[in-house]
């Protein structure tokens, strides 16, 4: 299992930052058994070994003990993960009302030329796959995330853009999904982007830089995780653009 970092711990929950290429936990899939595969480790598993109690929080401990929220396999970032039912039922509240504050950074395709801006599509699972859509599909829900720019670059005549992203709602996929549907897929990920491996990246460029939120004492904090080696070593290679 790659090293996983503790960026804050205190009495009631945990904060760490997960590599890319870790699943957060085996996710049942209809007729197909679970998406793990055969001896693969999740931070579940880590969970487990390192702080045993947590093993009877949540809504479903026994598949995903302690997680209030969830990142996807390669996607790097913070997480939190509760240490105790009233924690637990109190931390799902903030992600259930969009009270925590979630910023990612992404570096997509292309020149994105507003310099901030908000998309509003819905997000529907389309029919047999794993695969989000904002075209037709089922199990529609709302979805928003706002953005920004924070750097444009270029390399070989090939735009980029570093965006600060901020979901309002919290859809699986939603940013992957939302950069894509303008036409600034998120370079990596050939999911919903080009299969092209343009940086020789195993995982999509976007990255769970913070949650902020209010501590049941009142106590605001922001939890913060550096963009990994693998991503700023991108950065370095591309040229500042405006």
């Amino acid at each position: 299992m790659k090293e996983i970092e503790i960026i804050y711990e205190d009495e009631n929950f945990v904060a760490v930052n997960k590599p890319a290429g870790l699943l957060v936990h085996s996710i049942k899939v209809r007729d197909k058994g679970s998406e793990i595969k055969k001896g693969e480790l999740t931070l579940v598993d880590w969970i487990i070994e390192k702080y045993p109690d947590i093993k009877k929080v949540g809504d479903d401990p026994e598949m995903r003990p302690g997680i209030v929220h969830r990142l996807d396999k390669n996607t790097s970032g913070v997480i939190i993960i509760a240490k105790n039912q009233e924690y637990f039922d109190y931390l799902k509240k903030f992600f259930q009302t969009h009270e925590m504050k979630k910023i990612y950074f992404a570096l997509v395709y292309g020149r994105v030329k507003e310099n901030k801006g908000v998309i509003e599509k819905p997000i529907s699972l389309k029919a047999d796959s794993i695969k989000r859509t904002v075209w037709d599909g089922k199990m529609t829900k709302e979805a928003i995330t706002e953005y920004k720019v924070l750097k444009r670059f270029l390399k070989d005549n090939s735009e980029f853009t570093l965006l600060q992203a901020e979901p309002k709602t919290g859809r699986t996929h939603q940013i992957r999904i939302h950069f894509s549907s303008i036409g600034h897929p998120i370079v990596g990920d050939s999911l919903y982007g080009p299969k092209e491996n343009l940086f020789g990246l195993h995982r999509q460029f976007l990255h769970a830089h913070s949650l902020e939120f209010s501590k049941s004492n009142g106590q605001r904090i922001k939890i913060e995780a550096d963009l990994p080696e693998e991503l700023s070593a991108i950065i370095d290679t591309l040229k500042k653009n405006v």
